[in-house]
């Protein structure tokens, strides 16, 4: 059985065992593969050690390199199609949480689910993506990491780890109202650390434009510098980054002076003045660092 047909008959049966029983937890949401063992709990609940979870950390954001899983898919008859980039996502509504029913299995994103771990549930932000949930009744804020797809009924936009509902103080009521917010990595870091990304403009003036007598300007090479780091490791994030968005080449120059070493990371050659704006137009609503459009040979 593939894990979304699994997934759509768990979410069938969490649903008319909670409504009977009158549970305050979440539905059910991780694809469960195999045979569930003779220890897991019938009905879905709070853990019998209660931790404090006062000292678990939330989640902190981390620059993904790779695609994300953000395909279409059904459940319970409904159709789903998820958002190819998180980041600017805000909404306000209901929160619930899962629990000791589906500790150890695996979530959607492939992981397995620690109810005591800050994760996520989300239909249709794309997997993984770092939210700010806030509790409206007591403005309390945590922030997870969604891995996860759910809840699939009711209007319940956002489906919480046990530890994520007990730190907003939620966890024995079973939902809030809350505000969820999506993160961007890259901004979450620089607000924190000022000194995380030194985008190109900061890092040193932009190039004159240069005019040849002999040779037509189109036939210059053109690049994008996105942002000069003066750590080689956020460098190459961020060079990751920009090329799983692009089949254009993205590279590191570095350059050091007066014991200053600075890896700029730049696009191109780029066939022409024209595609290198529209990519930096691209790059700017994306919010992918702070493009530079220069050309040379």
């Amino acid at each position: 059985m593939n894990n979304m047909s699994t997934c759509s008959l768990r979410g069938a049966l969490g649903a008319v065992v909670l409504a009977l029983l009158g549970a305050c937890s979440s539905a059910p949401q991780q694809p469960v593969t195999g045979s569930a063992p003779a220890s897991r709990p019938a009905v879905d609940g709070a853990p019998d050690y209660l931790m404090d979870v006062s000292a678990i950390p939330d989640a902190v954001p981390v620059v993904h390199n790779g695609p994300y899983k953000a395909s279409p898919y059904k459940v319970l008859g409904k159709h789903y199609t998820p958002m190819q980039d998180g980041r600017r996502y805000r909404e306000e509504g209901e929160a619930s949480w899962y629990g000791t029913k589906f500790h150890g299995q695996k979530t959607a994103n492939g992981e397995l689910y620690d109810l005591y771990g800050m994760t996520a549930a989300h239909k249709t932000l794309p997997l993984p993506t770092y939210v700010q949930v806030t509790n409206l009744a007591n403005d309390r804020k945590i922030v997870v990491r969604v891995n996860d797809r759910g809840p699939f009924y009711s209007t319940r936009i956002i489906d919480l780890s046990y530890a994520a509902a007990k730190k907003l103080g939620f966890a024995d009521k079973g939902t809030a109202r809350v505000l969820v917010e999506g993160i961007d990595p890259v901004v979450w870091h620089q607000q924190r650390n000022p000194g995380y990304l030194v985008t190109a403009q900061a890092a040193e003036p932009e190039p004159a434009p240069q005019y040849a007598t002999q040779e037509p300007v189109a036939e210059e090479k053109v690049f994008l510098q996105v942002g000069a780091f003066s750590s080689i490791q956020a460098a190459e994030q961020l060079r990751a980054q920009l090329q799983s968005q692009t089949s254009n080449p993205v590279f590191l120059s570095t350059t050091e002076n007066n014991a200053t070493t600075l890896h700029r990371v730049r696009i191109g050659p780029l066939v022409s003045q024209d595609q290198a704006r529209q990519l930096l137009d691209i790059l700017q609503r994306a919010n992918l660092g702070t493009p530079t459009l220069i050309s040379g040979n």
